[in-house]
């Protein structure tokens, strides 16, 4: 049958200031099946027959000075064998989170052994040609992609309809299936990288494993969190730094912040999680309603009714901690899209027995509306009734009311 996909490109970009933390968020990036209806999550099928096929390219770039800092000697088995275990570390802090089927128990494959290629160019490139299904992170192949700024990026490529396939990714089972993700680093000769060993005497390198561990959340289905200091946050720690903590045998995903939990557990939640299994839903309406953004044109089938594009977080309000947030956008009713932009939010996977805050704010700090796939993904002109997204609002203010007595 005709193969049906959808290619998703998600950049990480340098920034040269020291990041304090603020307040969190996770979203994720959805597919509006070819046949029209709701969007659906993008997210791998989690299934004994379908185990995650992972590979990397052994060929590293050839410069005068090393583009990946090893604590072992260049050009040695002992320097594969040390970058190899970064890129395992940096899947395991995912497969670390409780309350998720993302690990070596129910997801195969995730215990196996990185399988090596020696082709440069193993990674999907930019004219799309070579989708092969497999899934691979690629540090000597050059993109167009690689403009100032950006130290890596991940390419997925999504089903838009069950049966649709690429390469040996087999047929898909539904719409937002992965078929096929790939992480490319910049071989520009511009940025260096290096592994957590050798990162304490190379101050002018980048965390590899922090890298690749943000990463790996976009190859999992995760857009960028507005975030500071989660993991998908756009914009990585300055040389020398890493986010959170090194991963260890008792807390592999030490990295990730709450929200970067909260965002893997409602892609792949665990049906015999008891813990996890809250949600708070609602709507971000404007005070005055002439805030709203200008109305897509009826025909397109959809309209807006509450804010779009607000950060909207659920505070733990015993502790202060941030557990879980999202972006107000858009809601679906299966008989009848397309989306409709009424400022609607889902916080799920929340603890339950605790007390929360729940707060909204304009995308105005240092993320910005444009770093985020949402709400774009939401709407399709290729299906009918199609809709247009409109852009985030930012013309808003936050006023905290006292509470009702």
């Amino acid at each position: 049958m005709r193969r049906a996909i959808a290619c998703l490109t998600i950049a990480l970009f340098s920034a040269a200031m020291i990041f304090t933390p603020a307040v969190q968020a996770y979203s994720f990036v959805s597919t509006v099946p070819q046949s029209g209806g709701c969007p659906q999550p993008n997210s791998w099928n989690l299934s004994v027959s379908s185990p995650l096929d992972r590979q990397w390219s052994t060929s590293l770039p050839s410069l005068i000075s090393p583009v990946i800092l090893t604590v072992a000697n260049a050009g040695t088995s002992a320097q594969l064998d040390e970058i190899e275990q970064a890129i395992s570390d940096s899947f395991s802090v995912w497969a670390g989170v409780s309350g998720t089927t993302f690990n070596a128990i129910t997801f195969p494959g995730l215990e196996a052994p990185l399988a090596r290629v020696t082709n440069p160019n193993s990674c999907t490139n930019d004219a799309e040609s070579n989708v092969d299904g497999s899934n691979t992170i690629c540090f000597n192949q050059s993109s167009a992609a690689f403009t100032p700024g950006v130290l890596a990026f991940t390419r997925t490529f999504t089903a838009n309809a069950p049966g649709a396939s690429v390469g040996t990714s087999g047929p898909a089972i539904f719409a937002g299936q992965i078929l096929d993700a790939d992480t490319l680093f910049c071989n520009t000769g511009e940025v260096i990288f290096a592994t957590p060993a050798a990162l304490a005497t190379s101050p002018g390198a980048y965390d590899l494993e922090s890298l690749l561990t943000h990463e790996l959340g976009h190859w999992m289905g995760l857009d960028h969190s507005a975030v500071i200091r989660a993991m998908m946050f756009p914009f990585a720690p300055p040389p020398g730094q890493f986010l959170g903590s090194r991963p260890t045998a008792q807390a592999p995903d030490g990295p990730l912040s709450d929200d970067d939990r909260t965002g893997i557990r409602v892609l792949y939640p665990d049906p015999n999680d008891t813990v996890n299994i809250g949600a708070i839903r609602g709507q971000i309406l404007p005070a005055n309603p002439f805030a709203l953004a200008a109305l897509p044109a009826p025909s397109m089938g959809s309209s807006v009714t509450g804010m779009i594009g607000a950060q909207v977080v659920a505070v733990d309000a015993d502790t202060g901690a941030i557990i879980a947030g999202a972006f107000s956008s858009g809601s679906c009713n299966a008989s009848s899209p397309p989306t409709q932009f009424d400022g609607s939010y889902d916080l799920e996977r929340l603890p339950v027995g605790r007390n929360y805050n729940l707060y909204a704010e304009p995308l105005v700090g240092i993320a910005l509306p444009a770093d985020f796939v949402v709400p774009g993904d939401l709407c399709s002109q290729d299906v009918t009734p199609s809709c247009t997204a409109p852009a985030a609002n930012t013309n808003f203010n936050v006023r905290t009311l006292p509470a009702a007595p």
